[in-house]
């Protein structure tokens, strides 16, 4: 099945790595028009720009309020539209019980600011953009944290994962009528290097050991789940999650 975008501004924000990355990459042979958000990593969005089709590079620092509610405006205007936002960007912020109160609080803030609320203000800028010109789809990176749960160390993040969960589905469900979609993806352990923090502190057997195939989940396991989502043929599986965790958790 080939899935032609061509027409289509995608937004993904966290685009110059891991799953984002991938997701760029996947959506480079659609002919998408893509807007890759990234923070810091300017060289790895350069070198994706350059080697993808139709690829425009923004930055922006989502722990900050007001550039997480200015990065939507900014690629509407700059590219004439959007159809489809990908909120694939998160941090992992230790936060375990025998932090400092100051660290814990601060720790909980950036987890909850950079996954859920600049999620929420990409959203919301989206869905003010889609209301108005027929409609668009939402994509959210949650995680199987969502629904299973984390270690003490990272329940900020596993919370942070079940808030965008939630704001998917009401979004589904009160602005199916607009033409807008709302769709949850819920990696597992995902080869990563923002999941490399837990398994050099826990090891990879023990990650392994929750799986229920052989391997660990690539990046590019997940990004054709989004150019599907992306393409309408899920339209009316909006509301869901669909999980991508080897068999790790089964709901």
């Amino acid at each position: 099945m080939k899935i032609d975008l061509s027409g289509q501004v995608v937004l993904v924000t966290g685009g110059s790595r891991g799953i984002g990355a991938a997701i760029v990459k996947a959506l480079g042979g659609t002919g998408a028009t893509i807007a890759l958000h990234y923070r810091q990593a300017q060289k790895e969005a350069e070198i994706l720009a350059k080697n993808i089709p139709n690829v425009h590079l923004f930055q922006a620092d989502l722990a900050d309020p007001v550039a997480s509610r200015e990065l939507v405006p900014r690629v509407i205007d700059q590219l004439g539209g959007l159809q489809t936002l990908v909120n694939n960007a998160g941090v992992v912020v230790e936060a375990g019980l025998n932090h400092d109160p100051r660290q814990w609080q601060a720790a909980w803030e950036k987890t909850l600011q950079v996954n859920l609320i600049a999620a929420a203000s990409c959203s919301r800028k989206a869905i003010e953009h889609m209301r108005l010109n027929g409609g668009g789809r939402l994509i959210h990176i949650a995680s199987r944290a969502a629904f299973r749960g984390d270690t003490p160390e990272y329940i900020a993040y596993a919370a942070s994962k079940a808030g965008m969960v939630a704001m998917s589905r009401s979004m589904a469900r009160y602005y199916g009528k607009d033409e807008i979609k709302s769709f949850v993806i819920a990696p597992g352990f995902t080869r990563t290097a923002m999941a490399q923090e837990f398994i050099d502190q826990y090891g990879e057997e023990i990650v392994r050991h929750d799986l229920a195939l052989n391997d660990l989940t690539e990046p590019e396991d997940i990004a054709p789940t989004v150019v599907f989502m992306a393409s309408g043929l899920m339209d009316h599986a909006t509301g869901c999650a669909v999980d991508i965790n080897a068999g790790s958790y089964v709901r």
